[in-house]
């Protein structure tokens, strides 16, 4: 099959299907005992995500079990951080912990953009296994944080609610925050062309904390970094869609996709879908936005979100997703639900 005919590259190209396409944001995780048992053969997530065989084998446990549309990397947005010199380690239970960024001395020790490549050496590896190994008609998606959201955890070393450090650089040192955001802009942009390269048909930009940029920072430093990497990636693959994923940014992703020209932007489950297939839907693709929450409860609501979002988008290009990525208390019976009440 030509990548062209494949049915999420349909939607992105602009195409509206009586069924859309669809995949699930961290469709590769802890609600699936096999991923859980994968893990533990790995010994830890990092290691996981830099064993190219097993993490090929749980990217490809999702497709197996329901056939999804799509499948997309399993590695970790702060692999580039790491990349570029950064510590990092995770916590269990409470999540990734990096050495931070604070200063102009800090910064200075970050690694040059060219030798990120040899970290990151295995993720383009699981690529190019799963570009051999997945089915013909499977698209596969490459990904990376957006700078935004990545420079958050470098600065802070760990997740935050308000992303309170971040902010503090950004208007304290303005200069020091600026450069951190245009290096990690570079890596990102030749991290995804790589990816490319190993065999992604498509990419995907998460900017998972966009929402805590309030106006004109949020063109500085969402928009305007997103758009600097698509123009990277489209000098070299003019013709590999860009998924943006702006969560939480409200009406601003409105100014975000005009801007980026993403081939599909990804809406939040804050996003009214009637507004977004009004608004949103006549200038890209949509992806989005079901309550990751209903795949804990099920049941009849399930079935009605599910059907209600699908017919909110149905005049246009439209790939189904989750309004965030699946949770590990997810039910993985209701994936099924989801997908029965979604192809039928």
């Amino acid at each position: 099959m030509q990548t062209s005919e494949k049915t999420l590259m349909r939607a992105l190209a602009g195409e509206s299907l009586p069924v859309p396409p669809v995949w699930m944001m961290r469709q590769a995780g802890r609600y699936l005992p096999e991923y859980r048992a994968t893990r533990a053969q790995a010994g830890s997530f990092l290691e996981l995500c830099y064993n190219p065989e097993l993490a090929a084998e749980v990217t490809l446990q999702p497709i197996r079990r329901y056939g999804f549309d799509a499948s997309i990397l399993f590695a970790d947005i702060l692999l580039v951080p790491q990349a570029l010199g950064a510590d990092l380690w995770f916590v269990e239970g409470e999540g990734p912990r990096l050495s931070t960024i604070t200063s102009a001395e800090d910064y200075a020790k970050l690694k040059p953009i060219e030798d990120i490549h040899e970290t990151l050496a295995p993720v383009y590896e699981t690529v190019r296994i799963l570009s051999r190994a997945l089915p013909q008609e499977t698209t596969l998606i490459g990904f990376a944080g957006a700078p935004w959201t990545v420079a958050t955890y470098m600065i802070a070393g760990r997740g935050t609610k308000d992303q309170g450090p971040a902010r503090k650089l950004m208007y304290g040192d303005t200069g020091t925050f600026d450069r951190l955001m245009d290096k990690i802009s570079d890596a990102t942009a030749e991290y995804l062309i790589a990816q490319i390269e190993a065999g992604a048909e498509v990419v995907k930009l998460f900017d998972s904390w966009a929402g805590a940029l309030p106006g004109a920072v949020f063109d500085k430093y969402a928009v305007q970094p997103a758009r600097k990497i698509i123009e990277r990636i489209h000098a070299v693959h003019p013709h590999v869609p860009v998924i943006g994923f702006p969560r939480q940014a409200g009406e601003k992703v409105i100014p975000f996709v005009e801007a980026t020209g993403v081939a599909a932007c990804g809406i939040d489950t804050s996003v009214d879908p009637a507004w977004a297939a009004k608004n949103l839907q006549p200038l890209t693709c949509v992806q989005g936005n079901l309550d990751p929450m209903l795949l804990v409860t099920g049941g009849d609501a399930l079935v009605r979100s599910v059907k209600e979002t699908a017919a909110a988008f149905a005049d246009g290009p439209y790939i189904f997703n989750l309004g965030h990525g699946i949770t590990p208390d997810a039910d993985p019976a209701n994936v099924d639900v989801m997908l029965k009440a979604l192809r039928c």
